[in-house]
């Protein structure tokens, strides 16, 4: 009984005190004095309440913009945004922040949340990359741009994870063409690939999926296309060999290398006596 009516004691004071503070949060909503809304959001920012902050710091902006607690404001504006999870509205409010006080201290650090906040909002690699490509080039300009900052490591890691994520897009792009029988168009994308990430980890997979690829278009070629294209495997054989002498996969290789050599043997036989 005495457990029950100190759990109830303390339910009633910790409502009295959501009440109280919910009450003090309308008398500073409805204040006309802005420094006492500022002198507030500096508080709640503090306590990580960015909710509050933001409510406070949006009201009194027009009012600061210009002055020097506006340049306060915008900065906190942009991490209350990050911290709630609206990476993009924060990448624009910390880019319209460098845009306004480039000379700031903070500029640096504005500049890379830009770059850091499009990083974090941008899609796993099955979606289009179109906002990781535009966070890795953000952060590649940050790092052009101020060379030797605190920040550099990280910005380092940002375009390494970013790299890693348009390969892995692409690599998935002509496998996909694969699974859904176009071969030809899964050379093609393997091609480009090798080409955009020539020291990519995906190159041995993919120059072996490319000789299954060429393999597979010459059985579905009709039968004036077959040599020529049994032939292209062979050379993707040639090219896989020189370039991964120790892969794992060369025994899996040699199965379509022989199989391309027995079918243009077969198909010279077949030309000859037609």
């Amino acid at each position: 009984m005495k457990n029950l009516k100190t759990l109830n004691f303390l339910v009633v004071v910790a409502t009295l005190v959501a009440a109280f503070s919910c009450s003090e949060f309308r008398r500073l909503e409805k204040s006309e004095d802005w420094r006492l809304k500022y002198e507030a959001g500096l508080d709640y920012f503090k306590k990580k309440d960015y909710y509050h902050t933001a409510i406070l710091f949006e009201q009194i902006l027009p009012i600061v913009r210009g002055l020097p607690e506006g340049e306060k404001v915008e900065f906190s504006l942009a991490y209350c945004q990050f911290y709630q999870k609206t990476y993009l509205l924060a990448s624009n409010q910390f880019k319209v922040f460098y845009e306004t006080y480039g000379r700031s201290q903070l500029s640096e650090e504005a500049y890379f949340m830009y770059a850091y906040s499009l990083f974090i909002a941008s899609p796993d690699e099955k979606l289009d990359q179109k906002s990781s490509i535009e966070a890795m080039g953000a952060m590649q300009n940050f790092l052009n741009q101020f060379s030797g900052s605190q920040f550099t490591d990280k910005a380092t890691e940002v375009i390494a994870k970013t790299q890693e994520k348009l390969e892995k897009k692409e690599f998935d792009n002509a496998k996909l063409y694969m699974q859904l029988n176009y071969y030809q168009a899964a050379i093609i994308t393997f091609d480009n690939f090798r080409k955009s990430f020539p020291d990519s980890k995906y190159l041995e997979q993919g120059s072996y999926l490319k000789i299954t690829s060429q393999f597979k278009w010459a059985e579905k070629s009709i039968p004036s296309k077959q040599l020529e294209r049994y032939k292209a495997t062979l050379d993707f054989y040639k090219e896989f060999i020189e370039g991964f002498p120790k892969s794992p996969l060369i025994k899996d290789a040699q199965y379509f290398y022989t199989a391309s050599l027995n079918q243009i043997n077969f198909l010279k036989i077949k030309n000859k006596n037609s």
